[in-house]
């Protein structure tokens, strides 16, 4: 897996969202897409079938959250959909990230499997057989102030994405979501191969918006970022396809 960029739908409805795909109809290169809360709310299902035709690559970013059983349902509920990654909040606690995983994972094939494995086989779980999961740490429009004074958090704000990250990694998830300041420590601390999806990225001079703890998509792949996240300054450029490749020229290449 190389690096790439994901473009954020953030749209109020499938018309909107499909139509700026529309754009990138005739580009050789079709964006990693992340579609959130908004326009699978307003959608459903049925939204991401239809990006999925279109030839993109999808992060479905709900963040589940909820005590384990009911999101391990939540995740079967979701499989089935063909979305390359999909995530949860670590706040959850470690065994809310393993059921998730067990419902992410055809737990019931591998169970089925398992009674195999005195010939060689295991009922493990695999990523070829399923989407990415991974765990949001902390939102990037989240700063120290917040965290004490209204989450009540006393620790560092980085000791609690890099302890998050721990617990994501012990239940078996692959990566999480984090500020681009965070990932080059993620990865000293939890290995090359813990994914880091990190939002809060702009261009030099944008607007930060809502973010808190922002980088460049060129200071994002200097950090050690596996995938950025971009949504505003793409979707509201002036010319969108020019600004993603923008994104892409300094990230990916």
């Amino acid at each position: 897996m190389g690096k790439d960029v994901m473009v954020a739908l953030d749209f109020p409805s499938g018309e909107k969202a499909l139509a700026f795909l529309d754009l990138f109809a005739k580009e050789e290169r079709k964006p990693y897409v992340k579609v959130g809360m908004e326009l699978f709310y307003s959608e459903g299902p049925e939204i991401v079938r239809k990006i999925k035709e279109r030839g993109h690559q999808i992060f479905l970013d709900l963040k589940l959250h909820d005590i384990p059983n009911t999101v391990k349902g939540g995740m079967r509920s979701l499989r089935d959909l063909g979305v390359d990654m999909t995530n949860l909040h670590a706040s959850g606690g470690v065994e809310m990230m393993r059921q998730a995983l067990n419902g992410l994972s055809f737990e019931e094939e591998n169970e089925a499997c398992a009674c195999k494995s005195e010939k060689g086989s295991s009922g493990s779980t695999n990523r070829k057989n399923r989407p990415l999961l991974i765990a949001v740490t902390q939102l990037t429009s989240t700063d120290q102030r917040c965290m004490e004074e209204e989450l009540l958090i006393k620790e560092e704000l980085k000791k609690v994405v890099l302890h998050y990250g721990q617990n994501a990694k012990t239940a078996g998830l692959d990566g999480v979501v984090c500020s681009p300041w965070e990932a080059r420590e993620i990865h000293e601390k939890l290995g090359k191969d813990f994914l880091t999806i990190t939002p809060g990225v702009r261009f030099k001079g944008g607007d930060v918006g809502d973010q808190k703890r922002v980088m460049s998509p060129a200071d994002a792949k200097e950090a050690g970022s596996d995938y950025i996240v971009m949504g505003r300054p793409i979707t509201q450029a002036e010319n969108p396809v020019e600004a993603y490749r923008e994104a892409v020229r300094q990230f990916c290449d």
